[in-house]
């Protein structure tokens, strides 16, 4: 069946309303968005890292979660995951248990990119069958806004304050989705809320019913963090992949499909006006940091044409 937002919205939630998350935050989106792509008929493991997401939707004995839910440390989600299913297998070999579960987890780019990614690493090439995403708000949010590697360079973060002797955070961003490529998985992709979702729940439902690990990497903003009103998320999205800022595709098998190609790229700036933590990079002799931005996205747009064509 062709998908259709409105059939998949008429789904039984399996993320309920009353969380403690922030109006317009990106990482219910992607709870929401990722668990309509699972077939109702099939139940659910999530593992959570700790984070925004965790602290918002888990404060015992009240939980936001439909489906069985297991609150993990920072560094260890992947690990707990894998684990629950190769019991999971073991028991349904033994023929103990009958229903069929799916294993997800979610977590921060500060629980993904950083803390958690020597146990997201080691889960991938065990080769759980299991789903890994990240929606990435590209900061340590829960705790204050710091840095990580998932930072853009330039944004000012509580640990990367601009003022007369910083410009902000030094490095560029982590290619997280790459580096999950490079472990040989049968499917990544990356996405993030464009549209009518169409590419987040068709990627959602491929990583979840692919056999073996999957890594998806949404991009979540975070109207606290990037200082801009909460209603402007679609908008931001949409100057993210317009601006190839966050390219949409997927590597099936090894295999690159670039699922998005703007008509004409805009230019980074127009990504980065939009945002409070890049206000900076606007001043009367910044033009260097806009320059840079942009030849930075443009390269990297440049090897991902290369790897899909």
């Amino acid at each position: 069946m062709a998908y259709n937002l409105k059939t998949e919205v008429q789904k039984k939630e399996r993320f309920a309303p009353g969380h403690r998350l922030c109006a317009g935050c990106g990482a219910g989106i992607t709870v929401r968005a990722v668990l309509r792509a699972l077939n109702p008929e099939d139940k659910a493991v999530i593992t959570n890292a700790t984070g925004c997401l965790e602290v918002s939707s888990f404060l015992y004995p009240y939980t936001a979660w439909e489906d069985s839910y297991i609150h993990c440390a920072f560094e260890n989600a992947a690990a707990t995951c894998g684990g629950v299913e190769a019991a999971y297998q073991v028991l349904k070999k033994k023929g103990k248990v009958q229903d069929n579960f799916k294993f997800i987890t979610f977590g921060g780019d500060g629980g993904t990119y950083d803390i958690g990614f020597q146990s997201l690493s080691g889960a991938m090439e065990r080769g759980h069958d299991m789903v890994y995403v990240c929606y990435d708000n590209e900061a340590y949010m829960n705790t204050g806004i710091q840095r990580s590697s998932s930072t853009p360079r330039f944004a000012d973060a509580t640990t990367t304050p601009t003022g007369s002797v910083s410009y902000g955070k030094k490095q560029n961003k982590k290619d997280l989705t790459s580096i999950m490529v490079a472990h040989g998985i049968p499917y990544v992709g990356q996405s993030t809320f464009i549209g009518n979702f169409k590419d987040l729940h068709e990627k959602a439902h491929r990583a979840i019913y692919t056999e073996g690990p999957a890594f998806l990497n949404v991009m979540s903003p975070c109207p606290r963090g990037w200082r801009y009103p909460a209603e402007d998320i679609a908008e931001i999205c949409r100057l993210a992949v317009e601006t190839c800022v966050w390219p949409l595709y997927e590597v099936i098998e090894g295999e690159y499909h670039l699922s998005y190609e703007p008509k004409k790229k805009l230019p980074v700036e127009e990504f980065l006006s939009r945002q409070g933590r890049f206000k900076h990079m606007f001043a009367r002799g910044n033009e260097w940091m806009l320059e840079n931005a942009q030849e930075w996205v443009d390269r990297k747009w440049a090897e991902l044409l290369g790897k899909c064509r």
